[in-house]
């Protein structure tokens, strides 16, 4: 394969606009780039929290969840292309069951925090949560988006929560208002 980006800047998005595909241009703040940059914006929240964690089964799954978001950005310039699948959305939910056996079980809401890792993987689940509504933005306004895709944001964000209980040092519970001080 030749480089992809042998070329940085190409000034072509000076006056507003970006190119979706060799056959595409919209507007910068069309919602298909609000999309792309939600994405963008996650893969690299995620690239925040592997470098907080050692290499293992933790960093192994969220590499694979980064390949996984660059593939729902092709499905966005590719209106046929169909990269994630049910098995993908299923390998999720497998994690999630595996790595939730291990936490006790929550009585309160939690606050976002508990050490770095635990932190930076709260902020990648909020960035998950956003890339989620835009993409659901996107396929309201103008349907076609891969149903295997919105699902996987979804449970990636389920993911997420979980991994950061896991990597919680500590975690500590919302008192909720108007709730007497425990």
């Amino acid at each position: 394969m030749g480089n992809r980006l042998s070329k940085i800047y190409t000034r072509t998005g000076d006056g507003g606009d970006t190119g979706i595909d060799a056959k595409r241009r919209c507007r910068k703040h069309d919602p298909r780039i609000h999309a792309f940059g939600d994405l963008d914006e996650l893969n690299a929240a995620l690239g925040v929290l592997l470098a907080e964690l050692p290499q293992g089964p933790i960093s192994g799954l969220l590499r694979e969840a980064q390949q996984r978001l660059f593939d729902t950005g092709a499905e966005l310039c590719v209106e046929e292309l169909r990269a994630t699948t049910p098995e993908h959305v299923a390998a999720l939910e497998d994690a999630i069951d595996r790595h939730n056996r291990e936490l006790p079980p929550l009585k309160e809401f939690i606050l976002p925090g508990g050490g770095r890792a635990a932190a930076a993987c709260h902020l990648a689940r909020a960035v998950c949560r956003r890339a989620e509504r835009s993409l659901w933005a996107l396929q309201d306004a103008e349907g076609g988006l891969s149903p295997e895709s919105l699902k996987y944001l979804n449970r990636l964000s389920d993911l997420l929560f979980v991994l950061a209980r896991l990597l919680a040092t500590t975690e500590t519970e919302w008192r909720g208002t108007g709730r007497r001080h425990r």
